[in-house]
């Protein structure tokens, strides 16, 4: 099945996507075990690493080829320091973010389970770094062929994707929870793709096709799907279910697994272009995620294309 919808030309646009939305920095502690109340263990492992769902599916995106920007808010402590020089580093644009005097960057605790790799988040923002409907820049956000928002400032991600359809770019959006004005955004999203607990809270419909379905016929996207962890991936389109297996790889950290998996959708759908397949780009993008699982962060194991191809004609699913 082909794509439902087209990607406007690359001819005029300074780059092929645009993420719009959450940076965080991440302090990553691995045990044996996720600790019960009042207990004791050793820590296994630890590191800082770089995330936040809009900006680590940039660095995705860049990774695999792409010419990707970058619009949020740093704080200006070291960490957003670091933040900004993490996303640089990587060939993502950041000209258009803004940094929030007084601010600290955005921060996440993640404990990281040995045995599984699962990983439950612990995080904090400070308020100055909130975006607003009117910091939004038509012009940064217009600037691609895609873009992708999040549903943190959901204001604010409203207005962008507002913007970009009205400038003919494509929006994606990685959804996760119900925040207030949560149906005014997702009302201007073309691809639709939500956590797996998103589409039931949203609905009240506990089977996920029906959830999909509830989705669709309240917000017309041209695709929905929720990202299903190792088991892949659940996508309509029309009326048809889609189902994608997820990949076996070593698993050493799930962490940032679904903000991947949209750089991946995204980068699935450029490659593809006009000739792309619905089942084509699920799996790249499963594919992508799969892959990032490999490594201790949200973006270390990101991977190239030469190691998504590898995977795709060799992997197993």
């Amino acid at each position: 099945m082909r794509m439902p919808l087209g990607l406007p030309p690359a001819d005029g646009r300074s780059f092929d996507v645009v993420g719009f939305g959450l940076n965080m920095t991440d302090l990553l502690v691995v045990l044996e075990r996720f600790p019960e109340p009042d207990s004791k263990q050793p820590v296994r492992g630890q590191a800082y690493s770089p995330g936040g769902q809009a900006a680590s599916a940039m660095v995705a995106c860049a990774r695999l080829g792409w010419r990707a920007r970058y619009v949020g808010c740093f704080g200006d402590d070291e960490n957003g320091r670091q933040g900004r020089s993490s996303l640089s580093d990587e060939g993502v644009d950041i000209s258009a973010c803004r940094v929030a005097s007084g601010a600290r960057n955005g921060m996440s605790v993640i404990l990281v389970d040995e045995r599984t790799g699962e990983r439950t988040v612990l995080w904090s923002r400070d308020a100055g770094l909130e975006l607003r409907a009117g910091d939004v820049d038509p012009a940064a956000v217009c600037a691609g062929r895609v873009l992708l928002v999040d549903c943190h400032d959901t204001a604010a991600s409203t207005a962008a994707a507002r913007h970009a359809r009205r400038a003919g770019s494509r929006t994606v959006i990685d959804v996760e929870r119900v925040r207030d004005g949560i149906e005014a955004l997702l009302a201007e999203i073309d691809m639709i793709i939500t956590a797996r607990d998103f589409p039931a809270a949203l609905t009240g419909k506990g089977a996920p096709g029906a959830a999909l379905r509830a989705i669709r016929d309240a917000y017309r996207p041209a695709l929905v799907c929720m990202t299903l962890g190792a088991e892949g991936s659940l996508a309509l389109v029309g009326d048809v279910e889609i189902r994608t297996p997820g990949f076996r790889v070593p698993v050493v950290d799930t962490t940032g697994a679904g903000d991947v998996f949209r750089g991946g959708f995204i980068s699935g759908w450029l490659r593809g272009g006009d000739e792309a397949e619905v089942e084509d780009v699920l799996r790249y993008a499963n594919a992508v995620a799969a892959l990032k699982c490999r490594g201790l962060g949200a973006r270390e194991a990101s991977p190239t294309p030469a190691e998504v191809e590898a995977l795709l004609s060799g992997g197993t699913s």
